[in-house]
């Protein structure tokens, strides 16, 4: 067995017993025991790492084998855009994608210093709180768009190294939202939950979307009467259209989008071409007036309202404002009363995954 998976290359096992693997360039070493067997394509000639699938193969097997994983992940950049994708085991979603490209231009000087998802309301900043709800109902790869200050991520990326991942969108400054997940199109080839960064919400906003049905679910929220809300109407429970404009839509408006979704292959891949027609003329389209709706023409997608549900975005000084003082105190004490910050942050599976590269369970909950 010396030298099996020399330069990256994963090339088959079935062995009893164990087999051992590691790869110079990255000093991963994974352990598979007692019968896996793995048949993975070679990395691609002159990556410098293994492939993404032959990593997913060590995950798979590590968390149905009773394997010891011990590695450490390559940051996303670090692989082009041909590579194979993430790939989730099963029908669950497992991989969450955040659009945090904006430059957050109506913040004025906070939104010039800091990415909207970078600000704090509490101990960490809003993205971090989002990131640690998503792994709490189970997401396991979070892959975050950025853009603007996209610096300012990265530390957020070193401390979840197995599961945060970075893809650059850079033509944040003249794009809309669709560009940016168009740039995440490699990212994952499954299901998805789609959010955007200047969210404050509570998890059920999650747990709405994952147990919901349908395989294409847009979250929506009772009417807040705030300013700048996308309202959405539907026909029979199915969305037709999106607008800020709520006459515009006919009779049946039964909530404001929140920003989270859940999105199938299907219709992403609508989503894709829609987008791609668009960008033939400019890259200003945006995933949900344009993408979403133009693919529902075609696609089914739910339209579950949760009419309490406390969330707010972040698009203005007022927005900051209210988040910080009306929505944020609710949000935070829902979090807590979910079992307390520490079972919170226990829950979300870091345990199966620690490395190196992550921090503790005790470590998050300061």
């Amino acid at each position: 067995m010396n030298g099996w998976g020399s330069f990256g290359q994963i090339l088959g096992v079935a062995l009893p017993g164990y087999v051992m693997a590691w790869f110079p360039d990255t000093d991963t070493t994974v352990m598979l025991f007692y019968g896996f067997s793995a048949a993975c394509h070679p990395s691609e000639e002159g990556s410098r790492y293994p492939s993404r699938l032959q990593l997913r193969c060590s995950v798979h097997a590590y968390e149905n084998h009773g394997s010891l994983l011990r590695d450490r992940m390559p940051h996303s950049q670090d692989f082009d855009d041909h590579q194979e994708p993430l790939r989730a085991s099963g029908n669950a979603i497992r991989t969450a994608i955040i659009l945090a490209a904006g430059m957050g231009l109506r913040l004025k000087h906070a939104g010039r210093i800091t990415p909207k998802g970078c600000l704090r309301l509490g101990e960490k900043t809003i993205v971090e709180e989002s990131v640690l709800r998503l792994l709490a109902v189970g997401i396991e790869r979070i892959v975050i768009v950025t853009g603007h200050h996209a610096e300012q991520y990265e530390s957020l990326r070193d401390r979840y190294r197995q599961t945060v991942h970075l893809v650059h969108n850079p033509h944040f400054a003249d794009s809309g939202s669709m560009y940016s997940l168009y740039c995440a199109r490699y990212r994952a080839d499954e299901g998805f939950l789609l959010l955007e960064s200047d969210l404050v919400y509570e998890p059920r906003a999650l747990t709405s979307c994952l147990e919901n049905p349908g395989e294409n679910v847009v979250l929506l929220a009772g009417f807040s009467e705030t300013s700048d809300e996308c309202f959405v109407g539907t026909r029979n429970g199915r969305l037709v259209g999106i607008s800020k404009n709520r006459e515009s839509l006919g009779a049946e408006v039964r909530g404001e989008m929140v920003g989270i979704c859940k999105i199938s292959p299907l219709l992403f891949s609508a989503m894709l071409e829609v987008a791609e027609r668009r960008f033939s003329t400019t890259l200003h389209v945006d995933y949900e007036t344009d993408c979403i709706v133009g693919a529902a023409c075609g696609v089914t997608i739910s339209c579950p309202v949760v009419e309490d549900l406390v969330w707010c975005e972040i698009d203005d000084e007022a927005h900051l404002t209210r988040a910080r003082d009306e929505i944020y105190p609710v949000v935070r004490t829902t979090d807590l009363d979910r079992g307390g910050r520490d079972e919170f942050e226990v829950r979300t599976g870091l345990d199966r995954l620690r490395s190196d590269g992550l921090p503790a369970s005790g470590d998050l909950a300061r």
